[in-house]
């Protein structure tokens, strides 16, 4: 049984290989699909060149695929197109499985992310193919990336209020992935992943200042402020608008789970936001 994974040499990609490896899966079993294969040599694993963008060699790429996990890409506005074309493929190619990761409440969330996920969501249940979908909520990093730049400006600066944000390590939604992708009966199966415990940004600040030993305050902007602030720091500005959205979303509570699906799916604790930002310290 082949299993194909997309954007296998990304930050998710690259976890969820090592994990179905930690579960026994065989390297000769998995397959890198990729834009450059070449970056893929140090996963021991067959790579095959695989361009969302590119439909007319996605189904060659996929000959002999069983099981597919589909990560969702990372240009934004193309994606329920690229997503399409995957499927289509997949569908050409006779895989018999895919796996996608969408968005924590997808079918309800304000964030500008959700109609893509929704879309592709749709497109998969019309496909015909089995699908298992993992709703993936925020990865604890999307947050701790900006830790460094915190101490070193002396706050936490965003625009999510005091919004509860249920986030996980990735390391924890790529062994969901895993599990899903090694357990049988998850077909139409849709799990909403959040982390076990839920924090605000005001929270996140005070574990920097704890850790760090200095007074790291969260202050709170405005959507255009924080938008204007994250331009000022070299962002693009869609990047910026986009980014300072999803912070407006989170202020309503749309990063927010409390189901415990996540954990209860890899059977052990989300990993704590202390050893997240640890680890962003080091």
């Amino acid at each position: 049984m082949k299993t194909g994974i997309t954007g296998a040499t990304g930050q998710l990609g690259r976890l969820v290989v090592e994990k179905l490896k930690e579960k026994g899966v065989l390297s000769e079993n998995l397959i890198a699909l990729v834009r450059t294969p070449s970056k893929a040599a140090d996963l021991q694993i067959e790579a095959r060149q695989f361009d969302y963008a590119k439909p007319e060699s996605l189904s060659q790429a996929l000959k002999g695929v069983d099981h597919l996990l589909l990560i969702s890409g990372n240009e934004i506005g193309q994606r329920a197109t690229q997503h399409a074309n995957v499927i289509n493929a997949a569908k050409e190619a006779g895989v018999k499985w895919i796996v996608y990761t969408s968005l924590l409440h997808a079918d309800t969330s304000s964030l500008s992310l959700a109609e893509e996920h929704l879309i592709t969501e749709k497109a998969l249940k019309a496909s015909g193919i089995a699908y298992t979908i993992l709703r993936n909520g925020w990865y604890t990093e999307n947050y701790t990336g900006s830790v460094a730049g915190a101490v070193a400006g002396g706050a936490f600066i965003g625009s999510a209020g005091d919004g509860k944000i249920a986030s996980a390590a990735r390391v924890d939604f790529a062994e969901a992935a895993a599990v899903v992708l090694t357990s049988t009966g998850q077909e139409g199966k849709i799990y909403e992943l959040a982390g076990d415990e839920a924090y605000t940004l005001s929270d996140l600040a005070a574990e920097i200042s704890r850790q760090t030993g200095k007074n790291i305050p969260y202050k709170n902007l405005s959507e255009v402020e924080y938008a204007n602030a994250l331009k000022s720091f070299g962002l693009p500005e869609g990047l910026a608008q986009a980014i300072a959205g999803w912070d407006v979303s989170a202020s309503k509570n749309d990063l927010f789970g409390e189901g415990k699906q996540l954990s209860k799916l890899i059977g052990h604790s989300t990993t704590p936001l202390a050893e997240v930002v640890k680890k962003a310290l080091e």
